[in-house]
């Protein structure tokens, strides 16, 4: 007979561990860009800032406790932001190489000389540095890590939403 007794984190606490979450990932994005030296591509520039969004509502679903369906939808809604540029980076990473576009300039370099317009679309569609897999862990790169992550976050938020106060 399986135990009864199990308590499952509250809505606070389950908010809480996504904001932990959400800044050991950044922490560790950042360290590979300024100790390992690995130059983020607009991809994982993009997957970023879903992660911040997801942090954020995270924390205001903790200090609005009362329109936490609210912000998990928006948290979710960030995930599945973040599923899709995942998604892109490592279809991108596994396309033949006769097939993966250009390589681009960098950020900066885009945001000084290119309208902003034509900015935001390359970090949405990405280029061939995208495509290049320059960090592996047990045999994934950071965008399929980071593919999994979105992914059970958009499961946690859609719970947070579905569940009783």
């Amino acid at each position: 007979m399986p135990p009864t007794n199990i308590r499952l984190p509250s809505i606070k606490q389950t908010n809480a561990l996504i904001i932990a979450s959400v800044t050991g990932l950044m922490s560790y994005g950042l360290y590979t860009q300024y100790y390992q030296y690995l130059e983020p591509c607009p991809l994982c520039m993009t997957q970023r800032a879903f992660y911040c969004l997801i942090g954020g509502f995270a924390l205001l679903g903790i200090l609005h406790q009362r329109r936490h369906r609210i912000y998990s939808a928006l948290a979710a809604l960030s995930a599945i932001g973040g599923i899709a540029t995942a998604g892109r980076q490592v279809w991108l990473q596994h396309l033949p190489p006769e097939q993966v576009p250009a390589c681009g300039p960098s950020l900066e370099y885009m945001l000084e000389t290119f309208p902003l317009s034509e900015t935001l679309m390359t970090m949405v569609r990405g280029d061939g540095n995208c495509a290049e897999v320059v960090w592996t862990f047990i045999g994934f790169s950071m965008g399929e890590w980071s593919l999994a992550c979105f992914v059970g976050f958009l499961l946690v938020c859609s719970w947070q939403m579905l569940r009783r106060t």
